[in-house]
């Protein structure tokens, strides 16, 4: 195996370029599938007996599901879906990044049900009593507390997410791995991949960081 410096730059340049495709699905998987697995863990527990069957069937599917199925699907079969044939055509990118939001919200849905969940009932009668809504109850008394449980959780499937980002590379997106690979099959030298282990160690080191501070920040808020 060869540790030449000069040879580990060069490689470390493409694999640079995949890890803002890496880190565009990251953000852009987090920015959206956040507030949906949010909404839908209120759906969830919500009062219409049809949205709440929805809402766990939706759950029930895509957490049921490989993620790489799920990416198959969207991306090469949505186009041949009965009554939608033709109608709907994804490129590569909005296909990948739709598909990790939407699996993404599922996980965070459940995550935030638990958190809710939490929140002692008598919470909500003393804010029944100083008259808040139910949007006020919500937003001031029960996301606040929510938030501060579900943040381990919420850093571990942050985590895994930048590690399925991997998975696009299947479609042909030119994510960390996919260069990394290339890197590897065309030199016959496994650095790529250990340049690839490091990349991705650092950024899940920021993360697990990130997340850290605001635990701290929460615990003594």
């Amino acid at each position: 195996m060869n540790f030449d410096y000069a040879y580990i730059l060069r490689i470390s340049v493409p694999i640079l370029e995949g890890t803002k495709l890496t880190l565009t699905l990251f953000a852009i998987t987090l920015t959206f599938s956040l507030p949906l697995g949010l909404l839908t863990s209120f759906i969830r527990i919500g009062r219409f007996a049809f949205l709440r069957r929805a809402a766990a069937f939706y759950i029930t599917v895509t957490r049921g599901t490989p993620l790489l199925l799920q990416l198959f699907f969207v991306y090469y079969g949505l186009p041949f879906f009965p009554g939608i044939k033709g109608l709907i055509v994804l490129d590569r990118f909005p296909a990948a990044a739709l598909t990790f939001v939407f699996n993404y919200a599922a996980y965070f849905a459940e995550i935030f049900r638990g958190g809710i969940l939490s929140v002692d009932r008598g919470q909500h009668e003393a804010a029944r009593v100083l008259g808040f809504s139910k949007y006020q109850t919500a937003m001031k008394i029960v996301v606040p507390q929510m938030f501060k449980v579900v943040l381990p959780a919420v850093c571990n499937e942050s985590i895994t997410l930048v590690k399925d980002t991997a998975l696009v590379t299947v479609l042909g997106l030119g994510e960390l791995l996919h260069f990394a690979k290339a890197a590897v099959n065309r030199d016959s030298n496994i650095s790529a991949f250990i340049v690839a282990g490091v990349f991705y160690l650092v950024m899940t080191t920021v993360i697990t960081w990130v997340f850290k501070k605001l635990e701290d920040h929460f615990m003594f808020e």
